[in-house]
């Protein structure tokens, strides 16, 4: 079977070297069953989804908060994106709230007056979702207590994770009372040492969210949409060709896409007025 496109574009936002090993591999693994794409690489995640929704690529390996942005996009102009696969390591995340081990912090209501850590201004997992989890147990940003971002790298929503490792030094360092961060980031900083030992403990832990998706555009065919699915589906951690590419995209498996897991970033962007409703970007400050 052959894609409708003479080649099939896929973009993706080029947050590490390793970005193009990744893509030159998987456009290598494509093509040997049939199936051509190429790949642009993007410097943001506004340009990238701004792109989707154009008809400039057809798919894209999305952040969980470009796939928010594409979805509103897409509806508001009576469109559809969607969610066709992702990651094993993309289900059902959380993000810790952590402190030093002998603070005195004991609940989220002590945290008044107290000033708390965050990552970039768009980070999903170490911002949006963050000050939402604060937001529903009743303490604002900047009323109740103070935020302080670690901005790094705008336009990569977090990525890499420089502003988490960032907000986490700060807080050993005790210039913040506590920090937000993945929790598979609170393992590897642990185990790099920039959490010492013992040294810190988890105050709270949001609810689950969905990480980054695999999203198809407006402009893709349904036959090419499942074709692509089904070869990446296949992809095998066993198959010792396929399996340096994903540990280096992070993953084991492949499962297929859902849109249920973001409702939290949903309400956590309509809050803190990240996007509208149509997907333009409202927040202030943002730089990308």
């Amino acid at each position: 079977m052959t894609a409708s496109y003479q080649v099939l574009t896929l973009g993706a936002v080029a947050y590490a070297p390793k970005v193009v090993t990744i893509w030159e591999g998987f456009k290598s693994y494509f093509s040997e069953r049939g199936l051509y794409f190429d790949f642009v690489l993007y410097s943001n995640y506004e340009t990238l989804t701004e792109a989707l929704i154009r008809g400039d690529v057809q798919l894209a390996w999305n952040s969980p908060l470009a796939f928010v942005r594409a979805d509103r996009m897409a509806r508001a102009a009576g469109q559809r994106v969607e969610s066709i696969a992702m990651r094993d390591t993309d289900l059902d995340v959380q993000s810790l709230l952590v402190l030093p081990a002998d603070s005195k912090l004991q609940s989220l209501q002590d945290l008044r007056g107290q000033t708390v850590g965050f990552g970039a201004i768009d980070s999903p997992q170490a911002t949006l979702i963050p000050l939402d989890h604060l937001r529903q147990a009743g303490l604002v940003g900047g009323r109740d207590y103070q935020v302080q971002r670690f901005d790094v790298l705008g336009g990569k929503h977090g990525d890499h994770i420089g502003g988490e490792r960032l907000a986490a030094k700060a807080m050993v360092a005790g210039e913040i009372a506590a920090s937000w961060m993945v929790a598979k980031n609170y393992q590897a900083f642990a185990a790099e040492g920039t959490l010492p030992a013992g040294g810190t403990r988890v105050l709270a832990t949001s609810g689950a969210f969905d990480h980054c998706n695999m999203t198809t555009g407006p402009s893709i065919t349904q036959a090419d949409s499942e074709r692509f699915r089904e070869i990446l589906m296949g992809m095998s951690w066993d198959d010792p060709a396929v399996r340096p590419l994903l540990e280096l995209e992070g993953l084991k498996a492949w499962h297929p896409g859902r849109a249920s897991g973001y409702a939290l970033l949903e309400r956590a962007v309509t809050d803190e007025q990240f996007y509208s409703a149509d997907g333009r970007i409202t927040v202030q400050g943002y730089q990308y």
